[in-house]
């Protein structure tokens, strides 16, 4: 999702200069039964966000803490597979579930140049 702006309501995740341009950043909502892991990823001033789970067999994305992006493609990668995910919409482009796509998160840049997890979310 693109930057907005005005300050949308909902939870600040943190400041966009806090996520470097191409690269992303985990974050875990809730806890207990409610817990759930997702990811924003930065491309210039836009932010789209997903859920931490591959579409194959629902495994974390990321490899280690906060690298989601292949050094080498450039796109979101599974460190399971090796799937590999278009950032603007999640699509999978390549290894073993090409079609499917990442559960979108629904974020948002404010006016203060905060990521916000807009409500509803």
């Amino acid at each position: 999702m693109t930057g907005g702006a005005t300050d949308a309501p909902g939870r600040i995740l943190c400041r966009l200069d806090e996520i470097e341009d191409g690269e992303g950043k985990g974050f875990t909502l809730g806890d207990g039964a409610a817990r759930q892991d997702i990811f924003v990823v930065r491309q210039g001033g836009d932010v789209f966000a997903y859920v931490n789970s591959c579409p194959h067999q629902g495994t974390p994305l990321d490899w280690t803490p906060d690298r989601f992006i292949s050094d080498e493609s450039g796109l979101i990668l599974c460190a399971t597979h090796g799937a590999q995910f278009a950032i603007t919409d999640g699509t999978c482009l390549s290894g073993p579930c090409i079609g499917a796509r990442l559960q979108p998160v629904p974020v948002s840049v404010d006016a203060r140049r905060r990521v916000v997890l807009r409500r509803g979310a």
